[in-house]
């Protein structure tokens, strides 16, 4: 009877229904911290601008993590021992000093199972919705324990400090570039993102970090066009080059006086002709320093993305790339730059040329030793690294710190690299084969 009584005491039933709140609480908190640091702060901001209720709370909680985290494991730190001390009064009354052991068994269970599996897991599965719910009021939580937490991070700073550990509060570990990129990579591997389209958006991405020099083409394979020529070898030669635009130069390649838009030219002659009745001959009045379109030179070293912008704003598609002293070093066109995002545009007119990467059955490729390396890269899906150079060639002239013989075999990078071809000083053919790795016994 007595036992019984005990039972049916008004402060045993409190005890329970307090525990029994105190482990909902705990709940709560648990998949709050899940649910706010697994959501994609990018879906959130898309949602907070849908107007979505609790998207910007969201996110004004996931701005200062650390003191999110710290306010909900001191709520859930508090409910939970909190929780812990009743059960462990409650099981004494009932037990005696027994239980103790009891309490700490069944509240072990109690919270591991109800108050952070269960809506961990919940919360995984269902971040961003979660998140949304859970926002609002943690955001109250949050300004009430923020003295406490603020002090708690004073504490934490000063003692990691002593170990020579210096926290910044305004870094981050991953760049927005990083995480991109690493979930570009997650989901190629998985199968879910195309090879293609996870190019496309690296490239975009990319190119902020690349020059106008990596990707331009060299003075010594760009069509210039002699501005002393006969009138009718210019015309011959432009109506039969396969570009738009002619850089034109007087006496030595490397002076462009102008650039030759082919349509001028032809409106041009169409005009003379014209005039002339039909007489074809009319054209060797054609004054060509008249048509000459002033030349737009850029540095070399101006990044992909701004040049890019300058092409759109002076509404250019053609430049000519200068070195530090001024001398003409290469040309770059706006499709250079996209073609950098999409992969390579040809039309109609564009000359056919051998592939710059031949892919051999015993599984070495065979490729032009002016192939980039970023394309190298693409095509075979390697990592080979482009930090010390832009090309195929000039990556084996850097790693070998000599201008290799034919036939000579470099391994490094996990591949091995077979000079094939050498005109003058320059590598023109590769053979390039990723090693195996060797088991050692």
């Amino acid at each position: 009877m007595e036992n019984t009584a005990v039972v049916l005491d008004m402060a045993f039933w409190l005890t329970v229904g307090a525990i029994l709140c105190l482990l909902i609480m705990s709940a709560l908190f648990s998949g709050s911290e899940t649910a706010l640091t697994a959501s994609s702060r990018g879906k959130l901001k898309s949602q907070a601008d849908k107007g979505e209720r609790g998207a910007q709370s969201a996110l004004t909680l996931t701005e200062d993590s650390e003191r999110m985290i710290g306010a909900i494991l001191l709520g859930n730190n508090m409910v939970n021992i909190l929780a812990a001390s009743l059960a462990t009064a409650l099981f004494t009354r009932l037990f005696g000093d027994s239980g103790v052991a009891f309490a700490t068994l069944v509240m072990t269970v109690l919270v591991l199972i109800f108050s952070e599996v269960l809506p961990k897991t919940y919360a995984i599965s269902n971040p961003e919705r979660t998140a949304l719910k859970v926002a609002p009021p943690l955001r109250v939580v949050v300004a009430i324990f923020s003295p406490v937490v603020a002090v708690v991070r004073f504490i934490v700073r000063r003692v990691l400090a002593l170990f020579g550990v210096n926290i910044d509060p305004d870094s981050k570990v991953l760049s927005v570039h990083e995480e991109i990129a690493g979930t570009l990579a997650l989901g190629h591997s998985t199968g879910s993102v195309e090879k293609e389209d996870r190019y496309r958006v690296l490239g975009a991405l990319d190119l902020s970090a690349r020059t106008v020099e990596e990707i331009m083409l060299h003075r010594s394979q760009i069509d210039v066009l002699d501005a002393d020529l006969p009138i009718r070898e210019i015309i011959a030669y432009c109506i039969n080059a396969p570009h738009s635009r002619l850089p034109v130069y007087r006496e030595d390649p490397e002076n462009i006086i102008g650039i030759l838009y082919i349509r001028d030219l032809v409106r041009e002659m169409h005009s003379l002709v014209t005039e002339a009745g039909g007489d074809y001959d009319a054209v060797a009045k054609l004054d060509l320093s008249k048509l000459l379109r002033e030349p737009y030179f850029v540095p070399e070293t101006t990044p992909l993305d701004e040049q890019m912008r300058e092409f759109l704003r002076q509404k250019r598609h053609f430049a000519l790339v200068v070195d530090e002293y001024g001398a003409l070093h290469g040309l770059i066109t706006l499709e250079d730059i996209l073609e950098e995002i999409v992969g390579d545009i040809e039309d109609e007119y564009d000359v056919p040329t051998d592939p710059d990467l031949v892919r051999l059955d015993n599984g070495e490729v065979v490729v032009d030793g002016a192939m980039t390396i970023r394309d190298l890269n693409r095509a075979a899906d390697w990592s080979l690294p482009d930090d010390e150079a832009v090309t195929v060639a000039g990556l084996v002239i850097h790693e070998a710190q000599t201008i290799p013989e034919e036939g000579q075999s470099f391994l490094f990078h996990g591949f091995r690299f077979t000079v094939l071809e050498r005109v003058d000083n320059r590598v023109t053919k590769l053979s390039i084969r990723k090693q195996k790795l060797e088991a050692v016994d």
